[in-house]
């Protein structure tokens, strides 16, 4: 597939640091001790906030006698506006020492753009990926960042990218950059009891293909070997991102069914946690690629689909909502269909620790689609793209978006070209 004629032969690994454990979030005032602080900035989304748990956390440390600011106003999938409205508010009312987030993927990704445009002049357009954005690294180092998730999916608690919606350019991408990485990542299973079970859903999607992403990425060893300034996050399939996503898919294995149909099941609710957390162990550091590399188009392009259990449409984008689970999960399957004949023998080891009792098909080349097929259609999510909306007309539209994502597709175990991106999708319109 990739013949570099100088391998790689050094990949890299970065991890914040972790406190797991129900009631985790009641240490965090504690646990500030250590950054010494005077201010804090608490940043959430009003659906989390109405849950009081982000109040709770801040009135603690009020009671340590360090002063806490909250921040409510993150937006379920993040918008170029509401990163600014998050922005300004922090700059309006800073200076801060730290900056915790509690909430989902999308509160974890706010706090990191407020952190770095905190800490660093410019506007948020400077630093978002190219092509969409300018690119530019962050040239001063940021406030220590905690991070609490009340989802179990995203791995933003210990990843270095911060998504978001251009909503101008109809592109979803991000900022990348191993400055963003959570400091410290309080992941305490309480607080995801009362997730609905449709985000439950999506969110456990991510999970899984953040583990199936990184573990079937092209290993590091097939790139050409790097100078030590050219390093980035994303170094490909390792020997030790292997592990966690191995094991996330087993904890998933069991985990994930459950905690979808019985929310209130303490055991499955927390193995979904620990599974979320280490791919994002996984992955960011190894890398996701094409199923991510689709999602961000088919989230930024949607029309007026909107899913249960997600907050409605606040008429600031133009368009409905597709979450960022079941937006990758709606190629995946047609995805690691295409990059089976790269290395068989971890697809079809992906499909067997993800359904130990999956009966090999005739094809091995369809046992771990038909495996994630079959988790889909059970969790309760679209059964392909038609019906998000998207038609046949709408894949070189779709495919155009995808192929602006080449920091994703760079990770893909094989070259993808665009006439490879149109047939993946093409593959996804209908899945059952």
């Amino acid at each position: 597939m990739f013949a570099p004629s100088h391998p790689e032969g050094i990949f890299t690994y970065g991890a914040p640091g972790l406190k797991f454990g129900p009631g985790a979030r009641h240490e965090i005032a504690h646990d500030l001790g250590r950054f010494a602080p005077r201010r804090v900035l608490v940043v959430t989304d009003p659906g989390v906030a109405a849950t009081g748990s982000p109040q709770e956390v801040a009135d603690q440390i009020t009671a340590s006698g360090v002063e806490a600011v909250v921040f409510d106003g993150a937006r379920v999938e993040p918008t170029d506006a509401s990163l600014v409205r998050a922005i300004e508010f922090a700059r309006a009312n800073g200076p801060f020492d730290v900056v915790i987030a509690i909430g989902g993927g999308s509160s974890i990704d706010t706090a990191k753009a407020v952190n770095l445009l905190l800490t660093n002049d410019g506007e948020l357009m400077d630093y978002v990926n190219v092509p969409v954005g300018r690119g530019q690294a962050p040239a001063k180092p940021l406030l220590p960042l905690i991070a609490v998730p009340t989802t179990t999916g995203t791995g933003s608690e210990s990843t270095t990218i911060c998504v978001l919606d251009v909503v101008d350019q109809h592109v979803k991408t991000g900022i990348s950059h191993a400055a963003l990485r959570p400091t410290y990542a309080v992941v305490d299973p309480e607080l995801t009891i009362s997730q609905p079970a449709g985000v439950t859903a999506a969110s456990g999607l991510d999970i899984l293909c953040h583990a199936l992403e990184s573990y079937t990425a092209r290993p590091y060893t097939s790139y050409e070997a790097k100078q030590p300034s050219e390093r980035v996050p994303y170094c490909g399939a390792n020997p030790i991102a292997d592990l966690w996503s191995e094991k996330a898919l087993t904890l998933m294995s069991t985990a994930f069914r459950t905690a979808v149909r019985r929310g209130d099941d303490v055991g499955a609710r927390e193995q979904m946690a620990m599974a979320a957390t280490f791919a994002g162990l996984g992955f960011g550091n190894a890398g996701v690629h094409i199923p991510h590399a689709n999602a961000y188009p088919i989230a930024g392009q949607v029309g007026d689909f909107h899913p249960a259990g997600y907050p409605e449409p606040d008429g600031t984008t133009g368009h409905g909502l597709v979450p960022h689970g079941m937006a990758v999960s709606q190629t995946a399957p047609a995805a690691f269909r295409f990059t089976f004949e790269a290395a068989p023998e971890r697809h079809v080891r992906a499909a067997q620790l993800l359904d130990p009792t999956a009966e090999m098909t005739d094809d091995p080349a369809e046992l771990l689609p038909t495996v994630l097929t079959s988790v889909m259609r059970d969790v309760g999510v679209p059964s392909g793209l038609a019906e998000l909306g998207f038609g046949q007309h709408d894949l070189a539209s779709l495919a155009e978006g995808t192929l602006k994502q080449q920091r994703l597709l760079a990770t893909a175990p094989r070259e993808v070209t665009e006439d490879d991106v149109v047939a993946i999708l093409a593959d996804s319109v209908e899945l059952w």
